[in-house]
């Protein structure tokens, strides 16, 4: 009985606290997103990512209470809609933006592809209501199948001068709406603007997060294509496909011997060390026959005596014993400097080694 009354005198349990409304969700939802793009540590970090799962978690529970109210309907237009409840067409390209900043390696492609669909959703929904007038991005086919036709070649310099100023001209629209936004912003937050301008205000902020899905998609796109062709399955598979249909390559050509030398027969075992084997290196003779050959001939002096060059011939018109008779006695200067003209002259047309041409080829 005591421990009956005991449990009737005890309070009761307190109440669940109640689920957080729409406007609490999209308000710390894009408060968390607006951290995350301006924080100072990396993304990869666990407060940013804390804050991306957090984001995550309430933008997934406003999308659920999106679909619930059915707040968007098919057969309305821009202007049915209240310009209270038009911030909340941004809650798909809010979940993009979070999703490509997971930072996983092993999903990154799975959050590249979830990403991908919540810009591809936002931006049908924008196209579908008319808030902007641009282009829907092209489906991305799937990676498992293969390719139906080839690779597309280069890109023309028309199609990309033209890709050039489509980027420009959204550029150059985002900065416009970027520039009223920022005029409009405080007087709505602060409660001052009048039901047109708070409808200019999220509009124009719609259209700014087009050009944004617009810009992250290319960049999806890219890194999903450089995902793909880094994939080692995809190699192997490509490897095994190579292998089965492509025949089996041809066994290489035996090595050719290279040429041989031909084989000539030496006088003696120290003239083949010396001289090689060869024609026509071939020493036909040793350099002391050569040089007795010389010798016998008179081109070469005997051994231990220089070489003297040939006495010039003697002047015309004059007996030799008379030269050899001036010769023992003194000549005196004329004849000396006669003499030394007349040797110049005859050097003049022979020149040097002029006299020692004998069996010389």
């Amino acid at each position: 009985m005591a421990a009956a009354d005991e449990e009737l005198l005890l309070p009761p349990p307190p109440p669940p606290p109640p689920p957080p409304r729409l406007p609490e969700l999209l308000e710390t939802s894009q408060r968390l997103l607006d951290e995350v793009e301006v924080a100072s540590e990396p993304t990869g970090s666990r407060a940013v990512q804390d804050k991306v799962r957090r984001g995550l978690a309430l933008l997934q529970q406003a999308a659920d209470m999106l679909a619930q109210l059915d707040l968007f309907r098919r057969h309305e237009a821009l202007e049915d809609i209240a310009s209270a409840d038009l911030k909340y067409l941004a809650v798909p390209a809010f979940q993009g933006a979070l999703a490509m900043r997971q930072v996983q390696p092993s999903r990154r492609r799975d959050h590249l592809q979830r990403a991908r669909e919540h810009f591809v959703t936002y931006l049908t929904q924008c196209r579908y209501y008319r808030v902007a007038d641009f282009e829907l991005p092209p489906p991305r086919p799937a990676a498992e199948s293969p390719p139906a036709r080839p690779a597309p070649a280069e890109p023309s310099l028309l199609t990309m001068a033209s890709r050039r100023q489509a980027k420009i001209q959204r550029y150059r629209r985002r900065e416009e709406v970027e520039g009223r936004l920022a005029a409009l912003k405080a007087a709505v937050e602060g409660g001052r603007a009048d039901d047109e301008r708070v409808r200019e205000y999220y509009v124009l902020h719609l259209r700014r997060w087009v050009g944004i899905s617009l810009e992250e998609i290319e960049g999806i796109d890219r890194e999903l294509s450089i995902l793909r062709e880094n994939d080692p399955s995809r190699e192997a598979a490509a490897a095994a496909t190579t292998t089965m249909t492509t025949p089996p390559p041809r066994s290489p050509p035996p090595p050719t011997r290279p040429p041989m030398k031909p084989l000539v027969l030496a006088r003696n075992v120290a003239q083949a060390r010396v001289f090689g084997a060869g024609y026509p290196s071939l020493a036909s003779m040793t350099v002391n026959e050569w040089y007795e050959q010389h010798r016998r001939c008179g081109a070469l002096p005997g051994p231990g005596r220089a070489h003297a060059a040939p006495p010039p011939p003697p002047p015309p018109g004059r007996p030799e014993g008379e030269r050899e008779g001036r010769d023992d006695g003194g000549e005196d200067e004329a004849q000396t400097r006669r003499r030394a003209r007349e040797w110049d002259d005859w050097k003049d047309t022979h020149p040097k080694g002029y006299g020692n041409r004998h069996n010389m080829g």
